[in-house]
């Protein structure tokens, strides 16, 4: 989590939050291992959506490979009783640094050193029935050394990158666009996003080339002025 405390005092603090990636541990921030709640090879088998969804909706197949730019219906459970549906394209994955996009915010040498951060953009769609308001987009990194990263909390405004938090009212066909902020171990680095909700959901995941962070609009006038 990164917070700030003060405009003039600003204090990092954080979190790196790395998931089991092919062992396949058991995460707090998943859903419970309930069979009611999560999908089986069964379901899988029959063609049967893991979760339910509104007529005419078809979830993408587990286990999808897709490349930046493409998109994937999913569903999840946000809470018990509660189920999500989106229709999510992955489209942009980028590289930045601390100097460049974290200016205002006093992360310690140290810290530098343990993590580097990275951008996921996305385009969302509410597909469902369910009012999303203020849901976070359940969308994990992967880093080369194919552990899960979840998205970095921050307690204040984060311009460059405002998170995946879906915003007010967000309803059936509401669509918005969403960055969300990842922070990579040392020796690591992002190899794509992914999808996966439970420890038995066989991720989707979105791959592709890496881009450097888009300049702001008036630095690029500057540019080329």
């Amino acid at each position: 989590m990164l917070r700030r405390l003060a405009p003039l005092t600003v204090t990092a603090l954080l979190s790196l939050g790395a998931l089991a990636g092919c062992s396949g541990n058991d995460d707090g921030n998943q859903q419970s291992n309930d069979p009611s709640q999560t999908p089986t090879s069964e379901t899988t088998e029959s063609d049967e959506p893991y979760l339910p969804v509104p007529d005419g909706v078809e979830l993408t197949e587990q286990g999808s490979e897709l490349a930046v730019g493409e998109s994937a219906v999913i569903a999840w459970q946000p809470r018990q009783n509660l189920v999500g549906v989106l229709d999510i394209d992955v489209t942009r994955l980028e590289q930045t640094s601390f100097a460049e996009s974290f200016q205002g915010w006093d992360v310690k040498a140290e810290q530098k050193k343990k993590v580097r951060p990275y951008f996921v953009r996305a385009t969302v769609t509410n597909r469902g029935e369910t009012n999303l308001s203020g849901r976070l987009v359940p969308l994990y990194a992967v880093d080369s050394a194919d552990a899960l990263v979840e998205p970095t909390k921050f307690t204040d405004d984060f311009k460059p990158c405002p998170g995946g938090t879906l915003p007010k009212g967000f309803s059936r066909d509401d669509t918005a666009k969403l960055c969300l902020v990842y922070l990579i171990a040392p020796g690591q680095k992002l190899t794509g996003a992914t999808f996966r909700p439970t420890t038995d959901f066989d991720a989707i995941t979105w791959t592709g080339e890496i881009q450097r962070i888009e300049q702001p609009d008036k630095d690029k006038k500057k540019g080329n002025g």
